[in-house]
């Protein structure tokens, strides 16, 4: 998976169609292997991104959890000791 994309469930506040947008436009990108389509293609980029993007949100709405919800900027600082403990400097 493109390591670009973040886990969106089970955060307070939830994920923001933004997030799971962006979350789409990486995921299209990856199995499609365009950054940028060329004109012949864009079209059919931008249906990909808009029905991953809907499917993603419908699926963040239905998922259940007895878990609490995560703090995005705890989440953060994890990410940051991870990538100091991996490569020895912040991310």
């Amino acid at each position: 998976m493109c390591r670009n994309i973040r886990t969106l469930f089970n955060f307070d506040p939830p994920a923001t169609d933004e997030e799971v947008h962006a979350a789409a436009v990486q995921f299209v990108r990856k199995i499609s292997g365009f950054q940028k389509p060329s004109r012949a293609n864009e079209a059919a980029f931008e249906r990909a991104i808009d029905g991953v993007a809907d499917v993603a949100g419908r699926l963040l709405d239905e998922l259940v959890t007895t878990a609490t919800p995560r703090n995005r900027e705890v989440e953060k600082a994890k990410a940051k000791e991870r990538a100091f403990q991996r490569f020895g400097r912040s991310a």
